[in-house]
């Protein structure tokens, strides 16, 4: 069956997005194209504010609106704790848990050598500068439960030995292989309580 061209780019486009194949893709352009007007002009208009609007905090790098997110400049925040994870979309996992209330550090991405991705890839260095007010005395390895989640872990561990910070990982309530994003706010909260000591 041929395709009109303005519905196959619309498809192209979404099956660009993660977890998103050219079924759902085309099911959701469809669905989009039945929609009323004004519908389809509030979603192209909220995808028009989140890039012009949202940025990433200048400290620790989580989406933000401002130059420093709402997590950083909160006074009610633990600033002896900071969790490091992955990407933006671990903090919201585990901040819909309620079980934590400390500092964040988003990574940016972990160890991956075969996808280009090495250690000046990563935030480390403006990790370790955070470090350095001494303000913080426990880091949580907040990372994924698979291999370039534990060879990110290991570097961090080595990397932050002789540092006078205390290093905990999040028990592995997670399964292996397993997202923290795609983890329900329970498993997530039972890992953060169940955390390890492991320097």
């Amino acid at each position: 069956m041929l395709i009109a061209e303005p519905l196959q780019k619309a498809i192209d486009e979404l099956s660009k997005l993660p977890s998103i194949g050219n079924k759902t893709a085309q099911r959701l352009a469809l669905h989009i194209l039945k929609s009323e007007s004004q519908t389809v002009d509030a979603l192209v208009k909220s995808l028009i504010e989140l890039k012009e609007k949202i940025r990433f905090c200048e400290v620790c790098f989580n989406i933000s609106t401002e130059e420093k997110c709402e997590i950083c400049t909160s006074p009610k925040r633990n600033r002896s704790l900071m969790c490091v994870v992955e990407d933006a979309s671990d903090v919201i996992a585990i901040e819909k848990t309620n079980e934590y209330n400390g500092l964040y550090h988003v990574l940016g991405g972990v160890l991956n050598p075969l996808a280009g991705v090495m250690i000046d890839s990563l935030k480390i260095r403006e990790l370790l500068l955070r470090l350095q007010t001494n303000e913080v005395k426990e880091i949580i390895l907040a990372l994924n439960p698979n291999s370039e989640g534990d060879a990110t872990s290991v570097y961090l561990m080595n990397t932050l030995k002789n540092l006078p910070v205390k290093v905990s990982r999040i028990a592995r309530g997670l399964p292996i292989g397993g997202d923290l994003e795609f983890a329900d706010s329970a498993t997530i909260g039972r890992a953060f309580i169940g955390r390890i000591s492991i320097q």
